[in-house]
């Protein structure tokens, strides 16, 4: 899949974004593809190209940016002292909602100007950090997207201010939410306040846990696992077709 970078502005800087088309001509329906916690890499790299191949126009921003580049490795990231501190104290916090959702306002303005692009919805999915970003877009920016997917994302429906789920009744995108098993970071008792909220506020959506770790997409984590990994594609690329086609 071609495969190119542009410096997006947003209103704290210039913000790498990675793209990724199908091969021949388009327009295309448009999408944003938000990373995990680990970071733009390789991997992502694979699964942005996989859904440029389904017949999306992909951008994959560098929510980092605000940090200058990064480089954690995905098979100790979490259990290495010294990345886990640098990343839960330095990258994590520049990717807050606040910020990216600030951003995202730029992002959708690539995809509303980019000549390859079609229609004025658009979709967004994440993983992990990006999973709860995802959800949050479809809240902030209501009227732009038409179909919003969470692979096990974290911390959806807590008490914290900024939580996903109060932007529940200004949801109008189809969400979709798939959890991990025994994930402390967003647990039953959060699957279940999540679509409570949606339900209350007539959101069309799904909930549900796959058979899988925390962070099982990827194909460079220590759980990655290959079968659920396609369970997802199923179900992210049925959600799109039915949305932005």
């Amino acid at each position: 899949m071609p495969h190119s970078t542009v410096q997006i502005k947003t209103r704290d800087g210039s913000c790498p974004t990675h793209i990724f088309t199908p091969a021949g001509q388009g327009p295309w329906p448009g999408a944003l593809l938000f990373m995990d916690g680990i970071g733009i890499r390789p991997a992502l790299f694979e699964m942005a190209e996989r859904l440029a191949s389904a017949g999306y126009y992909v951008a994959m921003p560098d929510l980092y940016y605000r940090i200058g580049p990064t480089s954690y490795d995905a098979k100790k990231a979490f259990n290495d002292p010294v990345q886990r501190d640098d990343l839960m104290t330095r990258a994590v916090p520049s990717a807050s909602i606040a910020n990216v959702m600030r951003d995202t306002d730029a992002f959708l303005a690539h995809l509303a100007g980019a000549p390859n692009v079609r229609g004025t919805r658009f979709g967004v999915t994440g993983y992990c950090l990006g999973g709860r970003l995802s959800v949050s877009a479809a809240g902030t920016y209501p009227d732009r997207f038409a179909a919003a997917a969470s692979y096990h994302g974290s911390s959806l429906a807590t008490d914290a201010p900024d939580s996903p789920h109060l932007l529940a009744p200004r949801m109008k995108a189809f969400v979709y939410v798939a959890g991990a098993i025994e994930d402390r970071n967003f647990d039953d008792a959060q699957k279940a306040r999540l679509d409570a909220a949606l339900t209350a506020a007539g959101v069309r959506h799904t909930v549900e846990t796959y058979n899988a770790r925390h962070g099982w997409v990827p194909s460079d984590t220590p759980v990655h696992d290959p079968v659920e990994t396609e369970h997802h594609w199923r179900t992210l690329l049925d959600l799109f077709a039915r949305t932005l086609s």
